[in-house]
C-alpha cells in the first residue's frame, strides 16, 4: 500500500532587523509583491453563509500547503491516538485537552481523538520542545526546523485516510499564546484541513501570523463537514461541492 508523508511549516513569529539599506529596500519591494500576492487571495463577496461555508471549506480542506498531492478531501477513518512527549507546561496539557474535546463534539462520524501514555499505542506524536531536539527523533525535519516553531507531519494511504502522523511545537522560541496557538493550528490541520488562507483574519487557518486561541464559527463548520458521516476521502472541488450542499441543505 502506498504511503505519501507530507510536512507543513509554520514560520516562527519574530522577524529579524535588516540594518543594511541594499536588505531593507529589497525588503520593501518583497512586500509589495506579498501583498499583491494577498490581494489576488482576497475573500470573495458577497456571498451567502452556506457559499461562505463551501467556499472556505475547498479553500482549506483540498490538498496541503507543500508537496505535489492532488487537491481532494482527506481525514482521519479510524480514531487518533495522542502521545505527548517533551517538556510542556502544564497550561499546554490543559490546552492540548480543551482543543481535543472541541474537536470530538464537533465530529460526528465516529472518529474521535484520544490520549494515550504508551508510544507504541500511538499514531499521532505531539512533541513540546526545542526544533533541534525534536529534529532528532525525525532526522528528515532537521533543515525545516531551523525557521519554523512549528510544523506537523502527515502520512495517508491510497484511498486518502490519514493514518499516522507528528507535530511539534517550539516552547523556547515562542511565548505561551504563541505556543498555544501553534498547537492548535498543527494539530487542527493535522486533520486535514491542510490548507492556509487570508481571507479570515481571526481563523485558525490564517496565513498571517496570529495568536489566535480560538475557532471561528467558520473554523468549527470545516471540522464539522470533514468529519460529518456523509463526507468521504478523496473527493474533488467539484465532488465535495455537491456533497457539502447535500449536507448543509438538509440541515
Amino acid at each position: 500500500m502506498k504511503v505519501n508523508q507530507v510536512t507543513r511549516c509554520v514560520k516562527h513569529a519574530n522577524l529579524k532587523c535588516f540594518k543594511n539599506k541594499k536588505l531593507l529596500i529589497l525588503l520593501y519591494f518583497l512586500t509589495l509583491l506579498i501583498s499583491c500576492s494577498q490581494d489576488e487571495d482576497a475573500l470573495p463577496e458577497p456571498m451567502d453563509n452556506e457559499t461562505r461555508v463551501i467556499n472556505y471549506f475547498k479553500e482549506i480542506a483540498l490538498g496541503f500547503e507543500y508537496g505535489n498531492l492532488s487537491h481532494v478531501t482527506r481525514k482521519w477513518t479510524s480514531d487518533m491516538r495522542v502521545f505527548v512527549s517533551g517538556a510542556p507546561s502544564s497550561e499546554l496539557i490543559s490546552e492540548l485537552d480543551r482543543i481535543i474535546a472541541e474537536i470530538n463534539d464537533l465530529a460526528t462520524d465516529g472518529f474521535q481523538i484520544t490520549v494515550v501514555n504508551d508510544s507504541l499505542q500511538s499514531n499521532y506524536h505531539v512533541f513540546f520542545g526545542r526544533g533541534m531536539d525534536y529534529a532528532e527523533i525525525y532526522p528528515s525535519l532537521s533543515n525545516f526546523v531551523i525557521n519554523n516553531s512549528g510544523l506537523f507531519t502527515v502520512s495517508t494511504n491510497s484511498q486518502n485516510q490519514l493514518t499516522r502522523g507528528h507535530m511539534y511545537v517550539d516552547i523556547e522560541r515562542e511565548q505561551l499564546n504563541g505556543q498555544k496557538h501553534l498547537l492548535r493550528e498543527e494539530l487542527t490541520q493535522s486533520l486535514g484541513l491542510a490548507q492556509d488562507s487570508y481571507w479570515y483574519p481571526d481563523s485558525i487557518f490564517q496565513s498571517e501570523w496570529t495568536v489566535v486561541n480560538e475557532y471561528t464559527s467558520i473554523d468549527r463548520e470545516l471540522i464539522r463537514l470533514l468529519y460529518h458521516p456523509d463526507m468521504t476521502t478523496g473527493l474533488d472541488e467539484d465532488q465535495v461541492d455537491g456533497v457539502l450542499r447535500e449536507i448543509l441543505n438538509v440541515e
